[in-house]
């Protein structure tokens, strides 16, 4: 068990160091300075899931998990390759095969908020496969796992013009993740009901 967690703790700060630099990326692309959502701590709050999807001898009567996108401000996924995920595209719903060795990376709620819809969550979902299990690991970053966190997000001031009103009231971190689980995985509703 030991070797177990000396691996997953490794894992993690090397996800870490993977969200720093797409950060900092994404900061980039928005035309701010590299650092800027690593300096309002977007990449502060860490927590690994790992999800297991046993086979359904029927899956078309089953869902792994339903049509939901994440709350935070980014996900890097890992995924077998059983597949089953799934992101919604023009209305349709789209496989997204598994590549060996690569890494998704959804876009949050948080992340949509304070980037003014500059990038958009993801809807996506899991469907069950009656061939193998499904496992995938998942790396949210997220500030509500720090509770005595006051900083308020909303969208950033420097991408805002008349041109680009913001579109998004502010919000604690804990207080959108409490509304998001209080509604449940229901698309991008929580998202929504944070709208000017």
């Amino acid at each position: 068990m030991l070797i177990c967690s000396d691996v997953l703790f490794e894992y993690a700060k090397q996800l870490k160091d993977l969200g720093k630099t797409l950060f900092d990326l994404l900061s980039e692309a928005l035309g701010l300075k590299p650092s800027y959502l690593t300096d309002i701590e977007c990449n502060q709050g860490q927590v690994i899931v790992c999800h297991y999807y046993p086979p359904c001898p029927q899956p078309e009567l089953a869902i792994g998990t339903s049509r939901h996108s994440d709350y935070g401000f980014l996900t890097i996924l890992l995924q077998d390759e059983i597949g089953g995920l799934q992101v919604l595209h023009d209305d349709r719903w789209v496989d997204v095969a598994p590549t060996p060795g690569a890494f998704i990376v959804n876009i949050g709620d948080l992340l949509q908020l304070v980037s003014n819809d500059g990038f958009r969550s993801v809807e996506h979902r899991v469907l069950t496969k009656n061939t193998a299990p499904r496992v995938s690991i998942a790396c949210f970053f997220s500030t509500q796992f720090h509770p005595a966190s006051t900083r308020m997000y909303g969208p950033i001031k420097e991408l805002l013009s008349n041109e680009n009103p913001p579109l998004y009231r502010e919000t604690l971190v804990r207080d959108y993740v409490k509304h998001y689980f209080s509604i449940g995985l229901d698309g991008k509703t929580a998202i929504s009901d944070f709208m000017l």
